[in-house]
């Protein structure tokens, strides 16, 4: 599939992974929240924590797809649900944003709580964005246990993603992220109607638009330049001390040129980029007699060179 948008849409369309049924389980965070768990446990000392993308779930077909590669590997897997997403309404006005690190960060500490010797990260789109900058925040300080990290489709500028999604050809992603969205402040402004105004919602036509009105002011940032230039990975990246690859395909319609830094400079040390030229926005299609992406199969691969 030769095309970046049909790579983008063919699996959320056509992808079926047959899975068995996960054990939940319910976390509370300190600000009297919670985070919605999807527990995959084969009795392993390896666990892999998996974050999924902007409105997106722990059950979605990407999610799985790396789940079951994992599974079969011999990996536990944990994937969780971002606030407000899996179906379940968070209960603070907050949702969730691209450098929700703390949220990521309970969930890793949470995992390590158990009998495990390795731990390894990996995330999609929004949920990459994170993973990378929650180690880039860990720095030198990032825990023994975990040995790397795979990131896929990173909009690691966020100001730059939010112009390449405002393009009129990329109208469809924006139509149904801003539909989505408009269900859960809709909720929200029926639980808190005092902080959030949903009034003229549906003039909103760009992440601009909604990030200054919504995500950065619920988030305690002033405005959506600040939460982007706060939250982008991009200017944490030369801080991860862990191996960590970063796929994003050269014909991602979400992603901006700077989502392909080469330098050392930004990217540290540990840190490797590969650009292929097919992929599309969690795409990375492949047609296989097993069902496995050629994602998860670069992440089976960059595993066996860190265990």
């Amino acid at each position: 599939m030769r095309n970046g948008h049909v790579q983008s849409v063919w699996p959320t369309l056509f992808r079926k992974v047959p899975m068995v049924e996960p054990e939940p389980e319910v976390i509370a965070t300190p600000d009297d929240d919670e985070l919605h768990l999807d527990w995959y446990r084969q009795g392993s000392d390896r666990l892999a924590i998996v974050s999924h993308g902007l409105e997106g779930h722990s059950r979605r077909p990407y999610v799985l797809g790396l789940t079951r590669a994992l599974l079969r590997e011999g990996w536990d897997v944990l994937a969780w649900n971002f606030r407000s997403c899996g179906g379940v309404m968070n209960r603070q006005p907050r949702f969730y944003h691209s450098g929700a690190t703390e949220d990521l960060g309970l969930v890793v500490n949470h995992g390590l709580s158990g009998a495990y010797d390795t731990l390894f990260l990996s995330g999609f789109s929004m949920g990459g964005n994170l993973t990378l900058l929650y180690l880039g925040e860990q720095g030198e300080r990032v825990d023994s246990r975990i040995c790397g990290a795979v990131a896929y489709s990173v909009p690691c500028d966020l100001a730059g993603s939010a112009d390449m999604l405002a393009l009129p050809s990329r109208k469809i992603y924006m139509q149904r992220f801003l539909r989505d969205l408009k269900v859960k402040m809709e909720e929200k402004a029926e639980r808190f109607p005092d902080l959030i105004d949903i009034s003229g919602f549906d003039a909103i036509r760009s992440f601009h638009e909604f990030d200054d009105r919504y995500t950065a002011p619920l988030h305690g940032f002033r405005n959506a330049r600040d939460y982007w230039a706060q939250c982008s990975a991009l200017g944490r990246m030369r801080d991860i001390r862990v191996p960590a690859l970063m796929v994003n395909a050269a014909d991602d319609p979400f992603l901006s040129a700077r989502c392909f830094p080469e330098s050392r400079r930004e990217l540290g040390a540990h840190v490797r980029l590969e650009a292929p030229r097919w992929g599309g926005h969690v795409g990375f299609v492949e047609h296989s007699k097993d069902g496995f992406y050629w994602s998860e199969r670069r992440a089976l691969a960059f595993l066996q060179g860190l265990t």
